[in-house]
């Protein structure tokens, strides 16, 4: 048994309520927010120091494994295992999946820390105590959830209430309430003794699957079965899909936490946010003596306690109060700041449209694992790219059945495979790739390499490619 805390971090949500900065392919967890680093970095560094925490381990998709390795890498913060669901079904067959992992690794006396990729939080003195509480409680036997302090009637969260004090900071859980009206949370948090449901989790692995056998006895036969099937991919481990894809789609407060006898949870007075809607994001930035939070390429001008945030147009704000302004690269929200919670039922109207659907899904910056592109013009059969290439990475050697290729190298130096050639390719250098050719791009430079592509042809869709090596394990 490791005396060490395992890190299990979950990365795989697809939340879009921060559109339009968040779509369906690059959510929240992958994103700054008014900071240097993602969230998915900065739970990371939470679970950096090797005195307390064994590496963790990382549960998401297979659309979000090259962000995963590759936003790791760049903190070089070590990563035991990227686990890949090869279909959604919430966090109870995912923590199973985890859990028969860690045991099989450490031992069921191990104790493993369940940490959503997508919360903001403050490390503190504070935090490290509830932490070390919840650690407590489990080793004590305990399936601990951490509670946050309340600060304000919020709907936004599902409340623990806390029953009897069990020693050590950690109580019995009384009950689970769902997300509540305004007036109901008013009550709540008047009558003290209420929790917001923050879903991190301290669990002991040996009784969490106990319980799993218990309570949720699908669950862990389909986690069981999907781990025995499951199969190595450079650093991935891909649970086995038909198996995994019989168990119930269920949460594991559902699942668990509901129907346990020995739950507990730890009051935690962190600062803590989900960021779940925009008016989150604005009370936790830097607000200005008028109570704004801007931040990019932005005006503000008799305007007051507001959100203003563009990274890629300038956008000047004048005579407004409460509302948020978040401009992306090819759309623009605009909603006043009590109504940011709903900004969901938006994204599902944008998503039943056609026209709009892809806004939801993708932005025009793609990013690949050896680098992405940036779509600049499409017309009737041409198509117009920004490639960018990290220094010593390579494309797959490809080929197109529909379309042919121009590459214009406007920084750094290219590699590129041609047939049986290879051309050397520097600043203002051009080359075409005729369709049907074998071909490959690589950067074997020490800066980043910029190309323009102009792409030609019937079809242009992203599937339109045959690949014939990959080093990235790639179809």
């Amino acid at each position: 048994m490791s005396e060490k805390i395992i890190p299990v971090i979950m990365a795989g949500g697809k939340g879009t309520r921060l559109w339009p900065l968040s779509r369906s392919t690059a959510p929240k967890q992958f994103m700054s927010l008014l900071g240097k680093n993602t969230l998915f970095q900065r739970t990371l560094a939470r679970v950096a120091d090797t005195e307390r925490y064994e590496a963790p381990i990382v549960l998401t998709n297979a659309e979000f494994r090259f962000l995963v390795a590759e936003q790791a890498r760049q903190i070089d913060q070590p990563v035991s295992k990227i686990l890949l669901e090869p279909v959604a079904r919430n966090t109870a067959p995912a923590l199973a999946a985890a859990a028969l992992i860690v045991a099989s690794e450490f031992g069921e006396r191990a104790v493993m820390q369940v940490l959503a990729s997508d919360h903001d939080i403050l490390e503190n003195e504070v935090y490290a105590d509830c932490v070390a509480r919840a650690a407590e409680a489990a080793h004590a036997g305990r399936l601990v959830t951490f509670g946050i302090t309340p600060t304000e009637p919020a709907t936004g969260y599902g409340y623990i209430e806390a029953g009897e004090e069990l020693g050590g900071g950690a109580f019995a859980v009384k009950r689970f309430i769902e997300k509540p009206d305004r007036e109901k949370a008013e009550q709540l948090v008047a009558a003290g003794g209420y929790l917001w449901n923050s879903g991190m989790f301290m669990l002991p692995v040996g009784i969490f699957l106990q319980e799993l056998r218990q309570f949720a006895p699908e669950v862990l036969d389909a986690a069981t079965q999907a781990i025995a099937g499951a199969k190595a991919d450079l650093d991935f481990v891909r649970l086995d899909e038909e198996a995994f894809s019989k168990a119930p789609d269920i949460s594991v407060d559902y699942a668990i936490f509901e129907k346990t006898p020995i739950a507990a949870v730890v009051p935690s007075p962190i600062e803590w946010s989900d960021l779940g809607s925009w008016d989150s994001v604005w009370k936790l930035g830097e607000q200005d003596e008028s109570g704004n939070v801007a931040d990019g390429r932005t005006t503000l001008f008799d305007t007051h306690n507001s959100l203003v945030l563009s990274k890629d147009i300038h956008v000047a704000v004048q005579g407004m109060s409460d509302i948020a302004v978040i401009a992306s690269e090819d759309a623009v929200y605009i909603g006043r700041m009590e109504d940011s919670q709903n900004v969901g039922k938006l994204v599902k109207h944008l998503a039943s449209m056609k026209e709009t659907a892809p806004l939801t899904e993708t932005h025009r910056t793609s990013y690949r694992p050896w680098g992405g592109y940036t779509s600049v013009l499409n017309g009737d059969r041409f198509q117009v790219k920004r490639l960018f290439v990290k220094p010593g990475r390579r494309l797959s050697l490809q080929k197109h059945h529909h379309r042919s290729e121009h590459w214009i190298v406007v920084r750094g130096t290219a590699e590129v495979t041609v047939g049986e050639k290879v051309i050397p390719l520097r600043e203002n250098e051009s080359v075409y790739i005729p369709q049907g050719e074998l071909h490959r791009l690589a950067n074997p430079g020490k800066i980043l390499l910029e190309l323009i592509e102009v792409q030609t042809g019937s079809y242009l869709g992203e599937d339109d490619i045959i690949r014939i090596e990959d080093e990235f394990g790639r179809d």
